[in-house]
């Protein structure tokens, strides 16, 4: 029997994931938008059809919705049919079906027959749709009416409800030991949830150690007015077979088990009719006799029962809120006090570290340490607690410095605490222990990726592995049991691991000899995504080839490192020069020179190629911040073993590169830079580099500028602009617009200079290029300057010039336009241009940014700066 929305009614939707990414998000908005639950994986594209993920999607759901349009999907070997007819296939006979087909010019053959077959299927709806809205609007409509039809009412089985007995000591909600910190928000919410009528189940779900027990505690305490015929608190920590859930919850309830009755029935009837609040702590090790609680649940509409688990139980009328780490102050924001006191992560630490030493006390010397260490434990309190604890023996710099192994510090000294609680390691394995064998595996070798994932890069690394294959099942195995987080980035799903979690893995695959290997696979994996992105960077894709790198920016680092340290140079240095314009873009050289130095540093054999690479990198940041004669002779001896190598496009970007560095000497030698600056471009020209060409008519603009031919350097820099219009590169516009503002600056033309800077910071922007927004920021701060206003001028260039320290990029004073209209302003009024200055050190990116745009402009862009 349907249920009714207030019930949470489960609606399955079935179609291609990629095809039709645009059309679920569609679905699951008119789902939503009836308070039901909607039934989805959006994991990516699965290696084969997980039929028992399918069934037990589909056992727990009461509506099928369908929709197809072109694609039947993939057949995976072995099978007969794609996962999308399978799927339907699988959905039981007496479920409700709505199957929705898009318009289309072409359809596969046996998707042709699979919508046949439908139509001659007497319980299945069959509607066209021709645009997502549409489609939303369909579901919506449509859901409502099949609500209307099978509504049934309810109604008390008339059997006369047993008085429950006096509940025992162990329900009695814990009294915490310690303060709870910076949950107010989350109190709010759950409290919100819980006080609505059709909340029966509220899972509180996250990780161990994240602070769902804590949570469930505080929220019991703060809720009488919610409760007024009790609360109870069943801890299941020891309950380890799902045939023990129900004594223990009797228990809890004072219910005793003389074998008159069946416990769950006796339960059911002493909860009926009875406002009470049931939290069943620690559930994961349990989730198959989730369904006692949908039971009860069913049976006793009045009384709400609240969970705390590391996996989603799936049960019809659960809600789900995903518990989150405590906040950490934003890593583009300086480190100050303020920042500090306004982290509940961090205060969460002073207070635990005072707890153990009284005298403690968080101030200026120590805030930034204190950031540091909850910033490396991502705002987990458990971690973060263990930690704190650690101020008898440390101070907060002492610690931070060890967390790069945390683990091995984190050990707890507070005996009275679950084991499970002593050391983060614990914890792990504790919730590990519960995985089979492949799972665990799975988890071990994921250890090797860094921040974040995708599903097609865990597919390539388990060729050959025991969970080869599986990979899909087993990535939703652990997302629901919270050690794998799904989130979605520029509409891609991806995952990713706590950092703790990270570490315990690794070490696990440590352990085993298997590290190398795995991430031999990892290595390679990236290096084939490169080759496929890459080429985008220089023309038409280059936004996209720049998010899809940003995306796997920590595994790209990961993968070049693995590669010189096991000795693969050639393969590090193909590997770094294919991404020399994204490092350019994203701020990177410094690390890549300490990559390249370390290459160079093996004394190993290698080729030319490689060799010109390494010392390319190594002399880029010298180039710009240490110009010397010995960073021009470096660069000429890039230009020989480029050319050598059979390299011409390398070889002409590394000449453009030395003459370059000749006009950052002290002493510019401008002759012969401006010779070999017209031979290159000239050259790439001809090789079809446009990307190259129109960065060195840059080059010759500020050749220009720095003779003094104003008007010349403009035409170079509009030149530049126009190379790069035409070849949609957003990274040299952004460039060579700003050199166009500033110069426009110092010919007097301020409103045509705001203009371009406004221009070319939201290309930056659009890009996530850190240094163009340097550049944009120094240039309206000099606008600003001009028109007398010292504390806009003085924010924007204090966070311009955080940017540039933070990304290890600095500009040749020459061209530092801002710095003299400033210093003029600070003459006039310096306390303006100080009280600037310090508002600015305090600023993020997004917050500077959004307050140097105009009005119309900051809004376009909110939703990226939010994002930052």
């Amino acid at each position: 029997m349907i249920r009714t929305p207030d019930q949470r009614l489960r609606v399955f939707v079935s179609s291609t994931l990629r095809e039709l990414a645009d059309e679920r998000r569609a679905a699951r908005s008119a789902i939503e938008r009836l308070r039901l639950a909607p039934v989805m994986f959006e994991l990516g594209a699965r290696p084969h059809p997980p039929r028992a993920l399918y069934r037990a999607y589909l056992a727990q759901s009461d509506v099928f919705v369908g929709i197809y349009a072109e694609s039947y999907g993939w057949v995976a070997p072995d099978e007969d049919v794609s996962g999308l007819e399978d799927e339907y296939n699988l959905a039981p006979a007496s479920m409700p079906k709505l199957i929705y087909i898009k318009a289309a010019e072409r359809r596969d053959d046996r998707l042709r027959e699979l919508i046949d077959r439908i139509r001659s299927d007497d319980t299945a709806a069959y509607l066209p749709f021709e645009t997502p809205e549409q489609l939303e609007e369909q579901i919506a409509s449509d859901l409502s009416t099949l609500l209307a039809e099978r509504f049934d009412e309810t109604r008390d089985s008339g059997d006369a409800a047993l008085m429950p007995a006096t509940s025992s000591p162990a329900a009695r909600i814990p009294v915490p030991y310690t303060a709870t910190i910076g949950r107010e928000d989350d109190l709010t919410r759950i409290r919100e949830l819980l006080a609505r009528d059709e909340t029966r189940v509220l899972s509180l779900i996250g990780p161990g150690g994240i602070g769902k027990s804590r949570l469930a505690i505080e929220t019991a305490r703060l809720a009488d007015d919610l409760f007024p015929d009790g609360k109870y608190f069943v801890l299941l920590e020891g309950v380890l077979e799902p045939g023990l859930v129900v004594p223990a919850i009797a228990y809890a309830l004072g219910i005793r088990d003389n074998g008159e009755a069946a416990l769950e029935e006796r339960i059911a009837h002493a909860l009926a009719g009875r406002r009470v609040l049931v939290v069943l702590d620690n559930f994961e090790q349990i989730v198959d006799a989730a369904t006692v609680v949908a039971r009860l649940s069913a049976a006793a509409p009045l009384a709400k029962f609240l969970v705390t688990s590391r996996i989603v139980l799936r049960i019809r009328g659960e809600q789900v809120y995903d518990v989150a780490a405590l906040r950490t102050p934003d890593v583009t924001a300086s480190p100050t006090l303020d920042r500090a006191l306004r982290s509940s992560a961090c205060m969460l630490f002073v207070d635990r570290a005072t707890a153990v030493k009284p005298g403690f006390s968080i101030n200026d010397e120590n805030a930034a340490d204190i950031i540091d260490i909850c910033r490396r434990l991502e705002g987990l309190p458990l971690a973060i607690e263990l930690a704190a604890a650690k101020v008898r023996l440390l101070n907060p710099r002492g610690i931070a410095e060890r967390l790069e192994q945390s683990l091995p510090l984190l050990t707890a000294a507070v005996r009275d605490l679950p084991e499970r609680h002593r050391t983060m390691r614990a914890a792990i394995d504790w919730s590990v222990g519960l995985l089979p064998d492949d799972q665990r595996d799975l988890l071990d070798d994921l250890g090797v990726f860094a921040t974040r994932f995708t599903l097609e890069a865990v597919e390539a690394v388990g060729v050959g592995r025991s969970w080869e294959g599986t990979g899909f099942e087993g990535l939703a195995a652990l997302v629901d049991a919270s050690l794998v987080k799904q989130t979605e980035i520029a509409g891609r799903a991806v995952f990713s691991l706590l950092a703790i979690v990270r570490e315990y893995a690794i070490g696990r695959l440590k352990a085993r000899n298997d590290a190398d290997v795995v991430r031999a696979a990892h290595a390679d994996y990236y290096r084939g995504f490169v080759a496929r992105v890459a080429p985008g960077l220089r023309g038409v894709g280059q936004a996209d080839s720049v998010v899809q790198l940003g995306l796997e920016l920590p595994n790209l680092r990961a993968a070049v490192r693995h590669l010189v340290y096991t000795d693969r140079l050639d393969d590090a240095g193909d590997f770094a020069w294919s991404l020399l314009i994204y490092w350019w873009i994203a701020g990177f050289f410094a690390e890549v020179r300490v990559w390249m130095l370390e290459l160079l540093g093996k004394e190993r054999p290698i080729t030319q190629h490689t060799r010109a690479v390494a010392w390319f990198f190594a002399l880029w940041g010298e180039m710009w911040q240490r110009p010397s004669d010995g960073v021009v002779a470096g660069l000429g001896e890039c230009v020989r073993l480029f050319a050598e190598s059979g390299d011409d496009d390398a070889s002409t970007m590394a000449l453009a590169a030395r003459a370059t560095a000749r006009l950052t000497l002290p002493m510019p030698d401008v002759r012969t830079a401006g010779l070999e600056l017209t031979q290159a471009v000239d050259r790439l020209h001809e090789l079809g580099n446009t990307w190259a060409e129109a960065i060195t008519e840059v080059s010759r603009g500020r050749l220009a500028w720095l003779l003094g031919a104003r008007d010349e350097a403009l035409a170079h820099f509009s030149r530049a602009t126009e190379i790069a219009e035409a070849s949609a590169d957003l990274f040299t516009l952004s460039v060579a617009g700003n050199h166009q503002a500033r110069l426009l600056l110092l010919r007097g033309e301020i409103d045509e200079a705001e203009e371009d800077c406004i221009r070319t910071l939201l290309v930056s922007i659009r890009l996530h290029h850190e240094e163009g927004i340097a550049y944009g920021l120094e240039g309206l701060c000099a606008v600003a300057a001009a028109r007398g206003d010292g504390e806009r001028a003085g924010t924007l260039s204090a966070v311009a010039a955080a940017i540039r320290h933070r990304i290890g990029v600095f500009d040749a004073e020459a061209f530092r336009v801002h710095t003299p209209q400033l210093d003029a302003l600070r003459a006039v009024d310096p306390d303006a241009v100080a009280a600037g200055e310090r508002r600015g050190a305090d600023l993020t990116v997004a917050e500077a940014v959004e307050l140097a745009l105009p009005e119309a402009e900051s809004g376009a862009v909110h939703q990226t700066l939010v994002e930052w």
